[in-house]
């Protein structure tokens, strides 16, 4: 591997409990030690995208993290009533007042980490928090949706 980072055994089925278990809403994966990528969050299956983002807030400034986030919105086809859908995202949060090493070490690393979880419906990377707010990831989730 490039960055030498590995993917932690527990990553597997924690992705499954938010896939297919439906146990979370969001994971939070952090890279401990330089070496490896692991979960350093759960959140609930009652928490908000606020929620989520308050945790990305909360870490600072110089911190990157990668996030999974079971995303749930109201898509309307033409001629249709709403319908509710849900895409499996995964996020590459890497402030742009992160460190340059950290952001290159999370940046040659996601790609390791998108391998390992199947079944991704949308991949973001976000830079501040305008990209990661509710309203751009509806429009890239939204934009792929068939009209």
């Amino acid at each position: 591997m490039a960055s030498g980072v590995t993917v932690a055994d527990g990553i597997q089925q924690a992705y499954a409990d938010i896939k297919t278990g439906m146990k979370y809403r969001y994971l939070i994966f952090h890279i401990k030690n330089d070496k490896e990528i692991d979960v350093e969050q759960y959140g609930e299956r009652d928490a908000e995208y606020e929620d989520f983002l308050n945790y990305l807030r909360s870490l600072g400034p110089d911190q990157c993290r990668y996030c999974v986030y079971d995303f749930e919105y109201e898509h309307t086809f033409q001629g249709t009533s709403d319908t509710k859908k849900n895409k499996l995202i995964l996020m590459s949060w890497c402030p742009d007042t992160a460190r340059i090493k950290t952001k290159m070490l999370y940046s040659t690393s996601f790609n390791y980490l998108k391998e390992a979880l199947e079944g991704i419906g949308k991949c973001i990377q976000a830079t501040d928090m305008s990209e990661a707010s509710y309203e751009s990831v509806l429009e890239k989730c939204s934009s792929s949706d068939r009209f």
